[in-house]
């Protein structure tokens, strides 16, 4: 499977990107910087201000909060995406137990891509809708 749709095939799977068409994505990939990384690089750091979202193509990460190991990531996880909405402090560090490859979108990439591309701010917010409407009905539950 070549990087391009891998890629792809993680961005499909983001909640943010929930409602946009197969083009749409095409788009998004094209802005996505696919970068290696290596083992023991902290990709996010728990109470710094997040500027970028991560789709893992390769490889493992550790997710960890207060020090404590909270979660793995691997191939086709995602992590961040609310960095590029809203810098507000990572609520958890996210750090390369192996080499990993991983597809970045920065904050200010992502709203010059939304500027250039105005029929996506539609199905953002839409995504978010819908990810905000479940998360209210999962709270009533």
């Amino acid at each position: 499977m070549s990087r391009r749709s891998e890629l792809l095939d993680g961005l499909v799977r983001v909640p943010l990107f929930s409602a946009c068409s197969k083009r749409d994505l095409g788009i998004v990939a094209r802005h996505t910087e696919v970068v290696e990384v290596a083992p023991g690089t902290a990709l996010t750091e728990e109470g710094t201000l997040g500027d970028a979202f991560f789709v893992v193509l390769e490889g493992r990460a550790a997710v960890r909060r207060r020090g404590q190991a909270v979660s793995t990531l691997g191939p086709g996880t995602w992590f961040g995406e609310l960095a590029v909405l809203d810098p507000a402090p990572r609520d958890a560090s996210v750090v390369a137990e192996t080499t990993m490859i991983v597809g970045v979108i920065g904050a200010r990439v992502f709203r010059a891509m939304v500027r250039d591309v105005p029929a996506l701010t539609e199905k953002l917010l839409r995504g978010m809708a819908r990810r905000l409407r479940e998360a209210d009905l999962r709270q009533l539950s």
